[in-house]
């Protein structure tokens, strides 16, 4: 019998209702651990690099030249995509199309967790993604599939991906690749 309250409405509680909570600034999360950006950036390329169908959701923060860093961001997505030979499914628009939608006009890519279903995706990275998107949609996903969820770029992280790198600026994004280089080797993938 479900339970009134929050943490019922999903079979599988929020992580923030299990004690997980969010990094201080210059940390990152693994799991429920607080880390060094480095250790967590580690065990991210390895999953991306280890699990099935390894791939990076984009979202309009860095799709978007709006800005410098948004324009830098966005090449150093495509260049982490091929080091990782993960695929890249953006996630451009997510806002709601209520109170219809033209599915021969437009796409509603609003349920990452059916992408992740459809594509058997394993391990991903969001990055880009609006905070109140990424709240949502990490929850659903940690609630719903098997998939290793990696989060960058955010300002205050996120508790329910697996890994969250907090606040990944453009100097933490071009270690992570470099890193991510330096794991391919070690496993023999390169």
């Amino acid at each position: 019998m479900a339970k009134l309250g929050p943490a019922h409405y999903s079979p599988y509680p929020a992580a923030i209702y299990e004690g997980v909570l969010n990094p201080p600034y210059g940390k990152a999360l693994l799991f429920d651990e607080v880390v060094d950006k480095e250790v967590a950036m580690r065990e991210a390329a390895k999953a991306m690099l280890t699990r099935e169908n390894a791939t990076i959701f984009p979202g309009p923060l860095v799709l978007y030249a709006w800005n410098e860093e948004a324009t830098k961001k966005a090449k150093l997505v495509k260049e982490m995509a091929e080091v990782l030979n993960a695929r890249i499914i953006p996630m451009y628009d997510y806002r709601p199309k209520y109170p219809a939608v033209n599915p021969e006009v437009e796409i509603n890519p609003n349920h990452p967790n059916l992408t992740i279903w459809h594509n058997n995706i394993k391990a991903c990275i969001f990055i880009g993604v609006h905070d109140h998107y990424a709240e949502v949609a990490l929850k659903i996903i940690r609630a719903e599939t098997d998939c290793l969820t990696i989060s960058m770029d955010t300002y205050s992280g996120h508790e329910d991906a697996m890994i969250t790198i907090r606040s990944a600026e453009i100097e933490d994004l071009e270690r992570f690749i470099e890193i991510a280089k330096e794991v391919k080797k070690e496993l023999g993938l390169a």
